[in-house]
């Protein structure tokens, strides 16, 4: 029997425990094939080219996966080489050289890896048309997507993987050099003395973790150069702190459920229980990595999806008007008729369901948030507000005199109140007309947001108006409501093309005009944007938790391993199966939570700081992203429960 032979007979009657392994490595192969897919599909581009470059996008995406997928093939195979010391030392003892143990480890590895090549390529033929379909409803694209094969992403893809999988399959092959026959048949176990509870490295925990939230919850704004620095103290804080605290605080639960008699003699929790002690210091790294893991698929998945869920109702919040145009006041019929044209060509399947129009300035305003920097603002007056705010059916009123004014800002942040109330501001390079002053300047009552009006917009009092109107040339701010906006892609198209004419003679008078704010454009750009990045967020966040959940399979198997010959002596001794599979669900149990947990609680720090970052509620996206992710998890303590109790009880 040759080493090749030999190697594929190895796989087959041990599949089952790479089954996960084999499982996630697929998928991995699935993934980045369908990301090389769309990255070389020509319709695809094209659809896309005018919104995001989705060619720019996948190669990043494509670059992260394969890093991560490198490391958990490199850890992986590591992992299996380990676990079969006793195995290799048979070799050794039937005269096999290391030579000949690391050709039929390599050849293991490779059969394994060019299966998983294989199926995962075949499966992503099949399907990239699917996801590609996905892709572009995810952006708000239609396009019909045709079904085809890219040969550059058959060829990058197996060139890629190949390289991978050769480099970590003679990684085990020289790992096999390291081994001491005697150390082969040693059984190796972890933390088998009982750790000791340190109150020091539990203080030392919480302080480190309690660092690490209090970075992250802050406003901070350091130079440019500094907020690396911050992000690794956050980053390093809070995984010192979390490998800490499952050393000490693990081991102090342990110890306090021995030594409530009623608990730890119930049932089979003396084994469990047990168990769980001696292996903790072992166990401790492994659940680190698992948390950090978890915390970082949240976050990415969670931060994704929050803006994708959002998009649509961010930007109705800050378009609220289909259109929205400042002219001038001899041009405002010939902008109407423009639209009302646009509309017929679309065959009237959309209508104007309201129309305001106000007299307006549009001015240079200090900006007081930016240490003094200025942009053109409408200037509107406190009755005309009042006129708008009652059309809309709002009961908002404002009330103002002499030089007082209301900031009512676009994008409003509530820690820029104090910049405003209270302070003056300077109003574009008008004389004023208080004290012999040289500026117009105005004193702010209030900063609020601004809830019809789609632009920033200063609301002076009627008097300050008609002073700032003497100067600046008076223009109409149009607010268009039209039915369907979100479907106004045609009608977009020859309404912007026709006020873009528009513009260029208004331009040659030397007149204002401010263009044209189009809530489709900015819709279809920001779901088109935000589409592309659930799309990327969502399946690395897939291979992130299949990698998880396979990593922290392989260490409850490799215990499993160990563990035999107790679970042996425990069944002569009368233990049934079912009793077996009960202390096996609680051990497994307590090793799946609590990186879980810790993940969860750090992913929602971190998305609680985001929410307040953008002034936007993510609780749903978030709650619903962790209910998907604790439910892959789930699967995958089943899984492992299954292979841990079949192992032990063969």
């Amino acid at each position: 029997m040759t080493l090749f032979e030999l190697a594929r007979r190895n796989m087959a009657r041990n599949f089952i425990q790479y089954f996960l392994y084999f499982g996630s490595m697929i998928i991995s192969v699935l993934i980045f094939f369908i990301f090389v897919s769309i990255q070389y599909n020509d319709e695809a581009q094209a659809a896309a080219a005018d919104s995001v470059k989705i060619n720019t996008a996948f190669q990043a995406a494509s670059i992260v996966l394969l890093i991560f997928v490198a490391l958990f093939i490199w850890y992986s195979n590591s992992f299996f080489t380990k676990r079969r010391k006793k195995e290799i030392g048979l070799y050794a003892l039937m005269g096999l050289r290391k030579k000949q143990i690391g050709w039929m480890l390599f050849f293991e590895n490779l059969i394994l890896g060019l299966m998983s090549l294989a199926v995962g390529m075949f499966i992503g033929m099949l399907l990239s048309k699917f996801f590609i379909m996905i892709l572009m409803k995810l952006m708000h694209i239609t396009v019909a997507v045709h079904f085809s094969i890219s040969l550059p992403a058959i060829l990058e893809t197996i060139i890629v993987f190949l390289v991978i999988i050769v480099t970590a399959s003679f990684y085990g092959y020289r790992l096999i050099y390291g081994f001491q026959l005697v150390e082969l048949f040693r059984d190796e176990k972890k933390g088998d003395r009982e750790p000791k509870v340190s109150i020091f490295q539990a203080l030392l925990a919480v302080a480190l973790i309690g660092t690490g939230y209090f970075l992250v919850l802050q406003d901070l704004k350091p130079p440019l150069w500094r907020l690396p620095i911050v992000a690794l103290m956050m980053l390093l804080c809070i995984i010192a702190g979390t490998y800490l605290l499952f050393r000490s605080l693990t081991v102090f639960i342990l110890k306090q459920m021995r030594k409530r008699k009623n608990v730890y003699y119930k049932g089979t929790n003396v084994i469990g229980i047990s168990q769980l002690l001696y292996r903790m210091r072992g166990n401790a790294r492994v659940l680190t990595v698992i948390a950090a893991m978890s915390a970082v698929t949240l976050v990415s998945v969670g931060t994704s999806y929050s803006f994708y869920y959002n998009a649509g109702e961010w930007t109705k919040n800050n378009f609220p008007h289909s259109y929205k145009y400042v002219i001038p006041v001899d041009q405002q019929d010939k902008a109407e008729q423009l639209l009302y044209k646009a509309l017929r060509a679309d065959g009237e399947q959309h209508k104007v369901t309201s129309h305001v129009s106000v007299p307006a300035l549009n001015l240079d305003v200090q900006m007081l948030e930016y240490d003094g920097g200025s942009a053109e603002f409408d200037i509107i007056s406190e009755a005309v507000y009042n006129q708008v705010a009652a059309r809309y059916g709002q009961k908002d009123r404002i009330h103002l005199i002499g030089n007082e004014a209301t900031m009512l800002a676009k994008f409003y942040e509530k820690k820029f109140k104090k910049s405003y109330i209270g302070h003056n501001g300077k109003i574009g390079s008008v004389e004023s007309y208080e004290n012999g002053g040289k500026k117009t300047f105005v004193h702010y009552v209030s900063y609020e947001r601004t809830k019809f009006l789609q632009s920033t917009t200063v609301v002076v009092s009627d008097t300050m108006f008609q002073k700032l109107a003497r100067v600046s040339k008076p223009l109409i701010l149009n607010q268009i409501d039209v039915s369907g906006q979100e479907h106004l892609g045609k009608v977009d198209d020859q309404f912007l093309i026709a006020m873009n004419n528009l513009e260029k003679k208004i331009k040659e008078r030397n007149a204002h005009y401010y263009g044209v704010f189009s809530f489709y454009g900015i819709y279809h750009s920001t779901m088109t944007a935000y589409g592309l990045i659930m799309f990327l967020g969502a399946f690395l966040g897939l291979v992130f938790l299949l990698a998880t959940g396979s990593i922290i399979y392989f260490k409850q198997l490799n215990e499993a391993a160990q563990e035999k010959p107790q679970y042996a002596i425990l069944r002569k001794v009368g233990l049934t199966n079912r009793e077996i599979r009960g202390t096996i669900a609680k051990q497994a149990a307590f090793i799946f939570v609590l990186p879980l947990v810790m993940g969860v609680l750090h992913s929602t720090i971190a998305l609680g700081a985001l929410s307040r970052m953008i002034d936007d509620d993510l609780t749903v996206p978030a709650v619903i992203c962790m209910g998907i992710y604790a439910l892959i998890y789930f699967i995958y303590y089943l899984f492992t429960v299954r292979a841990y109790t079949k192992m032990v009880t063969s």
